[in-house]
C-alpha cells in the first residue's frame, strides 16, 4: 500500500556507502552486516547519522541489485574499508510511501510506476528508498514505513 505520490524537489545530503553488486539472497544476508559497518565507521570518526538508512539504486535491478547503501550524515567521512565519503544529489523526483513489510515493496514500486508513467513524468534510471521506521525502531511490520524516491527527468 502507498501514499498518493507527489513530484516534490529532494535536498542534496552528504551520505556515508557502501557500494554492493549482489543478488536478492546475498543482498538479505549481507544488508544488515553492512548497515552495522557503516554506522560503526561513522561513529568511529566523531561523525553523526542524521537521517534514516537509504539503499540508492543505480539501475533498476535484473538479476543483480547493484546500489549504494547510504546513511546521511552530519560531516563528510574520511575513506575506510569498503566505506566511502558521497553525496545524494538535490532532484525532482516522484516520492511515496510504502505502508508495511518490505516482502511489499516490488508490488508498491510497481504500483508508483505506473502512477509516474499514467501522470506523464519519464524516470531516470536510478531510484532510492529510504527506511523510515524499520525494525529496529518498530516490532510490527504493519508499522514500517519505506520511502520511494525516483528522480524525473521530465
Amino acid at each position: 500500500m502507498i501514499d498518493t505520490p507527489q513530484v516534490v524537489q529532494s535536498t542534496a545530503q552528504i551520505t556515508a556507502f557502501i557500494h554492493l553488486t549482489v543478488t536478492l539472497e546475498e543482498m538479505q544476508r549481507q544488508f544488515a552486516p553492512s548497515i552495522g559497518e557503516l554506522i560503526s565507521t561513522v561513529t568511529s570518526q566523531g561523525i553523526s547519522p542524521v537521517g534514516p538508512i537509504i539503499a540508492h539504486h543505480l539501475r533498476g535491478p535484473t538479476d543483480k541489485f547493484e546500489f549504494r547503501l547510504s546513511i546521511p550524515v552530519s560531516a563528510p567521512v574520511t575513506a575506510s574499508g569498503r566505506v566511502q565519503a558521497g553525496e545524494l544529489p538535490a532532484r525532482r523526483v516522484a516520492r511515496t510511501i510504502h505502508h508495511g513489510p518490505y516482502e511489499g515493496l516490488r508490488e508498491s514500486w510497481g504500483e508508483f510506476m505506473e502512477w509516474i508513467e499514467a501522470n506523464g513524468h519519464r524516470p531516470a534510471p536510478d531510484l532510492w528508498e529510504s527506511y523510515v521506521v524499520h525494525p529496529d525502531c518498530e516490532s510490527d511490520p504493519a508499522n514500517w514505513r519505506t520511502e520511494l524516491n525516483r528522480p524525473l527527468v521530465s
